[in-house]
């Protein structure tokens, strides 16, 4: 492996380590954040949710971006984007806290969205190893940040703004490694002539069917992040035991990636996997319901197969594309809706509890979700492209 391309994967795997952990550390500290600031529940509620409509919001802006001043400056620039973000949470004001917010999650949005499409272009005989890698760096740094955000916000009185804030070391590393990227400011390439453009992509089956794995698992997971803990306290978990199960949750998301690697190497056609993973998140949300006093393995096996099942997705972005200009126009539809569900999933669970006073409809619609995976995973498994796709389907109706 020569000096630049060895560079250029650190400088992947560094950008992965800033694409959850800025958001997902907000948890264990909110309590302190709604203390300092005297937050009211609709305010702290907006606090978690905010990030995930800046990843809806920011995701079709990154394909615009990337074409007007390259993939690799963009990709600087949601750098840049977080650290600011991260560097702002040091400022006493509500206002400044949400502003900043915001603004990781546009960074983060860029990164997510661009990060496929690097990939799809460098590594196209290795996109699932590839893809497999960067979710599982991201997964790590996410549980590792969250599980050792309190105890640094509790050295030495340090606080959570500094805490928060000192993921900002991380970013800037991120940031040197990736200078020398800035070398090639390449644009994803044109579409070919008879390939699926960006808007088009819009219109295609498949893109949906990606697009709702992605969507569903996402909005899954997200309920998990917001709700876990208060779940499992209900369920009769020790307080302090449901915190350490939701940080076993992520970390058993990203280990994930590690089974799933060589699997994903062998396989053309992913579609009883994607049926199988998806409907064991689902039994696994039956079981965390009905046999509770075996919640740490519910636990692990929910980071576990959920994980695996977002993996699928952000494979198929790359798998099931033709180019990279369509992989960023792929990346960026499934990353805006799928957030917008998610976004949707807390608020939605929060409802459901408020009505009737109890998470087991949360459960329930934990299971609907993870079975709306299995199923979308049965059409977007099959083994070809968007073009593919396309062609087939009008030579159905000619």
């Amino acid at each position: 492996m020569n000096k630049s391309r060895a560079l250029l994967i650190l400088g992947i795997v560094f950008i992965a380590t800033n694409l959850r952990g800025p958001i997902s550390a907000l948890g264990p500290v909110l309590e302190a954040i709604i203390e300092q600031f005297s937050l009211s529940p609709t305010q702290a509620g907006m606090l978690t949710t905010l990030p995930l409509l800046a990843f809806a919001m920011g995701s079709p802006l990154a394909a615009a971006l990337a074409k007007r001043i390259g993939v690799e400056l963009s990709l600087f620039l949601a750098l840049l984007f977080i650290a600011v973000g991260l560097a702002s949470r040091l400022i006493d004001s509500v206002a400044i806290l949400f502003i900043g917010t915001a603004v990781i999650g546009v960074g983060i949005a860029l990164g997510n969205v661009l990060l496929p499409s690097v990939i799809k272009r460098d590594f196209p005989s290795q996109l699932a190893v590839m893809t497999a890698t960067y979710v599982l760096v991201m997964g790590i740094v996410s549980g590792g940040y969250s599980a050792l955000i309190l105890p640094i916000s509790q050295y030495q009185n340090m606080g959570w703004q500094m805490a928060l804030a000192g993921f900002a070391v991380v970013t800037l590393i991120s940031i040197v490694l990736w200078l020398p990227q800035l070398r090639k400011h390449t644009p994803p390439p044109p579409d070919l002539p008879d390939s699926v453009g960006d808007s088009k992509v819009w219109h295609s089956r498949l893109a949906w069917q990606i697009t709702t794995l992605l969507g569903f698992n996402s909005f899954f997971t997200y309920i998990m992040y917001a709700w876990m803990p208060s779940i499992l306290i209900e369920l009769g978990v020790q307080p302090e035991e449901a915190g350490v199960l939701h940080g076993v949750f992520q970390v058993a998301a990203a280990v994930a990636a590690i089974a799933l690697i060589p699997i994903l190497a062998r396989l053309k056609d992913q579609r009883m996997i994607s049926f199988s993973l998806a409907g064991l998140t689902a039994l696994s949300s039956i079981g965390l319901l009905f046999i509770p006093q075996f919640a740490i393995f519910w636990s692990v096996a929910l980071g576990f197969f959920s994980g695996c099942v977002f993996i699928l997705g952000l494979s198929f972005i790359s798998l099931r594309t033709d180019t990279t200009s369509q992989t960023t126009s792929l990346s960026g539809m499934a990353q805006c809706l799928g957030y917008l569900w998610a976004a949707a999933g807390p608020m939605i669970a929060g409802a459901l509890h408020s009505a009737f006073d109890s998470w087991v409809p949360v459960l329930w619609l934990c299971v609907a979700a993870s079975v709306t995976c299995a199923i979308a995973g049965l059409f977007c498994g099959r083994n070809m492209t968007i073009n593919e796709h396309a062609a087939r389907t009008a030579a159905s109706k000619s």
